[in-house]
């Protein structure tokens, strides 16, 4: 079979590039000699991520689309026509046999593009409530993968998010020791990590930050990973306490992963899912913005067991305090609870959409006149 021609439309956020390009990766092991083209806008980190994962990128015009189907999505048109004219001609110059939509601001005009040419179009929705163009192009294609059951799309499978290979494959007691050494923990005794995402959270730093005393007082350690724009002031303590280490990035997640025993986070889908096919159970603070999607994120892994969640309003020392630290400090509840995480995870989800792709490929071919 000769390679596969595929359009992978997934720009603007972290949220729908990282996804897209996991899969895109696992696409290539799959098939290396895959023409992979990817679709983008000057908004967003399209121009900064995806060309750092080693793959084309075709800008064509942004066209943000209410999330909701009312009039604003009325006043459009004449931008939505552009951008579909543009996202057409990117189709047509690479040939393409399979649009692999993952939302967001070009996933709208590759989709109609994509229709109006015959070719498959294959849906992931990362999210647990989708976005307006993930939600029209499932009423196009049978081909539609979300992160969860819980997600409501049109004749959905649930399979999962891509995840990059490093976490999804991750042993973590492997590579403990190592992990913990790097960022100056200790071998033994258990590991918090606080993680307010890429830029930080005040809420969590805060939180975390002021309950540093009773932290150590109960031998917890802490990797506190700031965000870059955010300071955190942390009392020092006796040399002889837990380690509370702050540090404003970590470039490879998966060694903050593996030195950990438990997570206090926000609960985008991302960081769900690679919490959960890591098996690290968690503290969700979802983001109170966006008519609470983070707490939806978070609810399947909270209800197996794998994880609590705290209300952003209500997160302080005190309940760090009062409801963290007995489970930090419980092993056989963290290991139960690791258990339940991890049964929640899905950590091929690349892999089983790159199949996936590959077989509405070579439906095509196979029907193609």
């Amino acid at each position: 079979m000769t390679a596969p021609r595929v359009v992978v439309a997934g720009g603007h956020s972290a949220g729908h590039i990282e996804p897209a390009m996991n899969f895109a990766d696992a696409l290539r092991r799959l098939e290396p000699a895959a023409e992979i083209t990817a679709l983008g806008t000057v908004r967003g980190l399209d121009t900064t991520l995806i060309p750092a994962r080693g793959y084309p990128l075709e800008l064509i015009p942004p066209v943000p689309l209410p999330r909701e189907l009312n009039r604003a999505l009325l006043r459009t048109p004449g931008r939505l026509r552009d951008s579909v004219r543009a996202a057409g001609a990117v189709l047509d110059r690479v040939r393409a046999e399979v649009v692999v939509g993952f939302g967001g601001y070009v996933a709208g005009p590759a989709y109609l593009a994509a229709r109006r040419r015959s070719l498959p179009i294959v849906i992931h929705e990362a999210n647990a409530r989708p976005g307006v163009a993930n939600r029209l192009a499932a009423r196009m294609t049978a081909h539609v993968f979300t992160a969860s059951p819980s997600v409501r799309l049109a004749r959905a499978t649930a399979i999962g998010i891509p995840l990059r290979p490093a976490i999804a494959g991750l042993d973590r007691p492997a590579l403990r020791d190592a992990a913990r050494q790097r960022f100056g923990l200790r071998p033994g005794g258990p590991v918090l990590l606080v993680t307010g995402g890429s830029q930080g959270a005040r809420a969590i730093n805060a939180a975390v930050s002021g309950a540093a005393a009773a932290l150590r007082a109960a031998g917890v350690q802490v990797l506190h990973i700031t965000g870059p724009r955010h300071v955190v002031e942390v009392p020092g303590g006796d040399p002889a306490d837990p380690p509370y280490v702050v540090v404003p990035y970590v470039e490879e997640m998966r060694y903050a992963y593996a030195a950990a025993d438990f997570v206090i986070c926000r609960s985008g889908a991302m960081t769900c899912a690679e919490l959960a096919a890591v098996g690290l159970p968690a503290a969700y603070v979802p983001l109170p913005l966006r008519g609470g999607e983070q707490r939806l994120n978070a609810e399947p892994v909270v209800a197996a067991g794998g994880a609590l969640l705290v209300d952003n309003a209500d997160l302080d020392p005190a309940w760090i305090e009062a409801t963290l630290i007995p489970v930090l400090t419980d092993p056989e509840r963290i290991a139960a609870m690791s258990a339940r995480a991890s049964a929640a995870g899905c950590p091929d989800a690349d892999v089983v959409l790159a199949q996936h792709v590959l077989t509405a490929v070579a439906e095509r071919r196979r029907f193609a006149p």
